[in-house]
């Protein structure tokens, strides 16, 4: 289960957030009140817009919708030339029949045997519409494989099956043709104090992250964290020494817990337009642009591959970091706003 807390369900933060600097440009902001997840913006000029959760009147749907599905997606990238992870999309058994696709999970183990098992190397598993890294799973076995891809058939009947790429892990927010921030993600992981057990000191990060006013919420019962203690030769109950630093999940997701270090004033040029031109080309505006680099993003690009794009990138948990973070993501709502207001006047 997650770790208990008394705090209800969270609100998006960003409702308040354009609420707050909305009347810097004499904008008015109207949130429903109930949910507090949609809101309308209204400018000057009596023109509107809308946003629900983290999406805005900004992104033409057609390319959104591109980048919500990862296997059209990275057709896409990968035909006009982005380095992209080896991987192959599979269907759920019930999907699969109704498509008349013998690509199934029977088909995706074998895959999986070849592109990695039988080389002793893991394989990553994620599902093929999620986001915030919710059923993506580093699997080491044949059993492992066949737990984490029927999670993720719950909730999506297409699961992406990729080689397991190491590297520095970092998301990049361009509008038009700006980088509006860049931070490098750390999965979520636990320093020890040579006294507490990672369980604790589990229970201590979420303590820590309510304070903050973050709204991620770890849950004790994920199997990933069991499963990457277990590669660890640890377990809830292991002390680690003072110090220590222990990794519970492979993905950096903020929203699993991860960290982040902001690299805004440091992403190197050619990196910049990269991202610039990845978000172009993808017929987006706003969008996330996920990166795996063998290496820093403040060198020049040796070796990198482009995890995904997201056209609606969430900054809730990035936000709430630190007073530094959440300037950025007022500036970068504020840019937002001035280039909607812009295009449907």
């Amino acid at each position: 289960m997650k770790i208990k807390t008394e705090n209800k369900t969270p609100i998006p933060v960003l409702g308040g957030i354009l609420k707050k600097i909305a009347p810097r440009i004499g904008a008015r902001v109207l949130i429903e009140p109930k949910w507090g997840i949609v809101c309308q913006v209204t400018f000057k000029s009596g023109k509107r817009c809308y946003f629900r959760y983290n999406t805005l009147d900004l992104n033409y749907m057609g390319a959104s919708e591109i980048a919500r599905d990862k296997d059209y997606s990275y057709f896409f990238m990968s035909k006009m030339n982005y380095p992209t992870i080896k991987g192959k999309a599979f269907y759920s058994d019930n999907w699969a029949r109704v498509v008349r696709s013998d690509q199934n999970i029977d088909k995706a183990y074998l895959y999986a045997q070849k592109i990695a098992f039988d080389k002793n190397l893991p394989v990553i598993v994620k599902p093929n519409s999620g986001s915030q890294g919710s059923g993506v799973a580093l699997v080491h076995s044949k059993k492992e494989f066949y737990k984490a891809m029927n999670t993720i058939f719950k909730t999506d009947k297409i699961a992406q099956v990729q080689e397991f790429i190491k590297g520095n892990d970092y998301r990049v927010v361009v509008l038009d043709d700006q980088v509006l921030s860049a931070y490098q993600r750390l999965p979520l992981s636990v320093v020890g104090d040579g006294v507490s057990s990672i369980k604790n000191l589990l229970i201590k990060k979420q303590k820590e992250f309510i304070q903050s006013g973050r709204d991620t919420r770890i849950d004790l019962e994920d199997v990933r964290i069991s499963t990457k203690l277990k590669h660890q030769g640890l377990n809830f109950n292991s002390i680690p020494a003072r110090g220590e630093k222990i990794f519970l999940l492979d993905n950096a997701n903020l929203s699993t817990g991860g960290d982040s270090v902001d690299v805004t004033d440091k992403i190197h040029p050619e990196f910049y337009k990269i991202a610039v031109d990845l978000t172009r080309d993808m017929g987006l505006r706003l969008c996330g642009v996920d990166l795996m680099i063998k290496g820093l993003i403040d060198e020049a690009p040796d070796k990198y591959f482009i995890i995904e794009v997201n056209s609606a990138p969430g900054l809730d948990h990035y936000v709430t970091i630190g007073k530094k973070q959440k300037d950025i993501v007022e500036k970068l709502y504020l840019e937002v706003l001035k280039s909607i207001e812009k295009s449907i006047l």
